[in-house]
Order: structure tokens, then sequence, then C-alpha cells
């Protein structure tokens, strides 16, 4: 049992480097992106986080008006627990769907990269924007959950991609090999993986809105 989990280890690191390294590439790529972006995307962008975080600001003392209005004319602050769950998991249908056939290895790879360069350009911005409060709103808004979601992201990606390389193998290899159990290990990480998303979609309900209400005040105090 040893020397078969030494054996699996030393085959799956090359995997995990390499995607982590992707991932980190796309982060560093995100980041950078923000530099790109004309005077008026950097103001459209702004003006949607500045409308998103408005709910998270206490109400106007001694204003009825102005406090309705605000309410009126500020979206929702939060998204539901299923809704959160739904935009996490989707990733993991995704990669699971792509590491079922040879030719979707590529793109599990650059999910990886998009998914970097996502959380690169909005800490980036955020930063940018805002200065100091701007990395601490990314710390309370953008990191908690990711840090689990995207080590459960890569998990499932090197599991996809070593799921893909067993099925060339079975191709290449003239003796008939039985594709269940890889199949079945594939997909029961997945359904893991999941599980663990929906106790990040928990934390992202009911955690990060708590936290936004007190990081928010003095990240548009310092506007």
């Amino acid at each position: 049992m040893a020397r078969r989990f030494r054996i699996y280890s030393q085959e799956m690191l090359p995997i995990y480097i390499f995607i982590c390294v992707l991932f980190m590439m796309g982060v560093v790529f995100g980041s950078l992106l923000v530099n790109a972006l004309t005077m008026q995307q950097v103001q459209e962008v702004s003006q949607y986080l500045t409308s998103f975080l408005q709910p998270y600001m206490p109400p106007v003392e001694g204003n009825p008006a102005v406090a309705a209005a605000t309410v009126q004319t500020t979206p929702s602050a939060a998204p539901s627990m299923f809704e959160t769950f739904g935009s996490h998991v989707r990733w993991l249908i995704l990669i699971w769907l792509l590491g079922l056939s040879v030719v979707g290895a590529p793109l599990i790879l650059l999910l990886n990269f998009v998914k970097g360069m996502l959380l690169g350009f909005t800490i980036g911005f955020m930063a940018g924007q805002w200065s100091w409060q701007g990395m601490l709103l990314a710390l309370v808004s953008v990191a908690p959950q990711n840090i689990i979601a995207v080590p459960a992201l890569i998990v499932l990606s090197v599991v996809a991609l070593r799921f893909t390389m067993v099925l060339v193998r079975s191709h290449l290899d003239r003796r008939t090999r039985t594709m269940a159990q890889p199949f079945l290990w594939f997909t029961l990480t997945a359904c893991a993986l999941s599980l663990l998303l929906f106790g990040v979609a928990l934390l992202e309900t009911y955690v990060s809105p708590a936290l936004l209400h007190w990081v928010t005040p003095m990240v548009m105090g310092g506007v």
C-alpha cells in the first residue's frame, strides 16, 4: 500500500506543480492586466464595485429619505447560498466534463489560468484603486472562499488530467483495460469536492457579508 502511494505521489507531483505554476502565472497576468485598462474602463469597474459595496455601508443617520433612497437604488447585498454554491460548482462540473475526453486536457489547463487571472485582476484592481484599504477588502471578500475553492479546483484538475492519461494508455495498450475504477475515483473526487464547496458557499453567504459590513466603511471613507 505504501509503495503504491509513493508511486502515485511521484506521478502526480509534477502535475500539481505544473498546474500551480500555471495558476500563479494567471494571477500575475491578471494583476498586470489592470494597468492596461483605459481611464473609462477603470471608472466603469470602480462604479460597479462602489454599487456592490453600497449595501454594506451603515445607514445614513439623520436623513431617512436618503437612507430609503439608498436601499431602493442599490442591489441586494449578497446572493443566496445556492447561487453562490452554483457559481463555484460550475467550475468543477466543467472540469469533470472536460476530463472525460483527451481533447479536454488543454482546456482544463486554460481554466486554471483563467481562474488565476480573474483573482489577480480583482485583487490588483482593488489594491490599485483603494491602496491598503483595497488589500483589506480583497482579504475579506475574495480570499476566504478562494483559500478553499482554488485548491479544490487544482485537485480536481490534477485528477482529471490523470484520468485523461489513463484514457491515452488504455488506447495505446494492446491489452484490454477497464476504466470503471479510474472513472469511479474521478467522479467520487468531484462529488467530495462539491460537498466542500457547499461549505465554502455557507462561508461566503453568512461570514463574508459580516466582514464586508466591517471593512466597507473604511474603504468607502477613504475614497
